[in-house]
């Protein structure tokens, strides 16, 4: 394809991206009728109308806002940036089968990506310690057993299971409900630069778009057809969880939620979902099993590496330093913490984690806390 004529199919595409309520069967249909996407940019009113484009997307294809089309061409001309059409092979399959899919999917990153089977992870952005160390194991195995985990770049749960499937050398995508040329949260620039290195940020906002509320329910649609099923983990009665759980359901995904206390608050929504019909799951084999995915045996027979870099034989780590790694999660703690969270005296701890230091597995910050190294640090 000539650069010429990937603009012409871009921009038309752009153009019927901004139509209200086009699907993706009369997308298509209409370019056939038309002759194609440059005979779209070509044709005026009459000949669209003529063409079966209803009134109210007459303005959008024949009068765009060219400033907001050139912003995006811009975009998609930089390394690493892509436009994903309804038309084109590497579209995900999974999501073209969904009611009302986007037209045009803006990607950051790998695109083939978001054809692989995907598991969604969401929940709480003011998670408890125990709940994002959740979403990062989870996360992480579900990941290593073959499963690229799909979630929202939020802080709390979304943060920690992307952490995690990247922790473990795994495949993550981040829906965003920004255009691509903003990261939000702020914060979560590095995370995100991350994402597009081992897998993809995608969004069906274009460039410039911001974090406004509308927008959140609308990529919670996405994040829920992309995948095969959605883990809620740590969620409050009332939360945006429980609308892309929701959303999951009438797309016909699997709906799970991990339970809690029942004095924790953000365990509620998780409560109700399980009351609602979601599958109950306490470990990452119940998400497997749920869903129907045969990976995690599979990876496992073939002595894959456990999540953070952790191996299972040959003198690698024994079961209590690896209930001590996986205690500490992917957040600095000091030892007061990590003595609460594992229940080993004190003096143990501090000797395996002088060695899990000595190996390169954790590192030692200010303040007399310790944190997880990225897997390809540990020697």
């Amino acid at each position: 394809m000539t650069s010429r004529t990937q603009t012409a199919v871009q921009g038309a595409w752009l153009r019927l991206a901004r139509v209200p309520g086009l699907d993706i069967a009369d997308a298509r249909s209409l370019l056939a009728r038309l002759g194609g996407p440059e005979a779209l940019l070509a044709a005026d009113e009459v000949e669209l109308a003529r063409a079966g484009v209803a009134r109210a997307g007459l303005s959008a294809i024949a009068y765009p806002d060219e400033a907001a089309l050139e912003r995006d061409l811009r975009w998609l001309d930089m390394p690493g940036h892509c436009l994903l059409t309804a038309d084109d092979p590497g579209y995900p399959p999974q999501l073209a089968a969904t009611r009302g899919a986007p037209l045009a999917l803006f990607v950051r990153g790998r695109p083939s990506v978001l054809s692989l089977p995907q598991l969604a992870i969401v929940g709480s952005r003011s998670a408890t310690a125990a709940g994002r160390e959740t979403a990062f194991e989870f996360a992480a195995r579900l990941s290593a057993a073959g499963l690229a985990i799909t979630s929202g770049l939020a802080t709390g749960i979304d943060a920690a299971a992307h952490r995690g499937a990247l922790a473990a050398g795994g495949m993550t995508i981040a829906v965003c409900g920004t255009g691509l040329d903003l990261v939000y949260p702020a914060e979560h620039a590095a995370l995100a630069a991350s994402i597009a290195i081992q897998g993809a940020l995608v969004s069906e906002f274009s460039t410039a778009t911001a974090p406004v509320a509308a927008n959140f329910p609308r990529r919670n649609r996405l994040l829920s057809g992309l995948a095969r099923g959605v883990l809620v983990i740590e969620a409050a009665e009332r939360s945006g969880s429980l609308i892309t759980a929701r959303l999951a359901g009438d797309q016909g995904r699997d709906v799970m939620a991990v339970p809690g206390s029942i004095h924790n608050a953000l365990a509620r929504g998780c409560h109700r979902l399980i009351k609602d019909g979601a599958a109950l799951v306490e470990s990452p084999e119940d998400v497997l099993a749920t869903i129907g995915f045969t990976g995690f045996a599979t990876a496992s027979a073939a002595g894959a590496e456990a999540p953070g870099g952790i191996h299972n034989s040959n003198g690698q780590l024994d079961s209590a330093e690896e209930m001590l790694l996986n205690a500490l999660g992917f957040e600095p703690a000091d030892l007061d913490k990590l003595v609460e969270r594992t229940g080993f005296p004190a003096h143990a701890v501090a000797s395996m984690m002088q060695m899990l230091e000595l190996e390169g597995r954790i590192e030692s910050l200010a303040g007399g806390r310790y944190s997880r190294t990225p897997p390809r640090q540990a020697r």
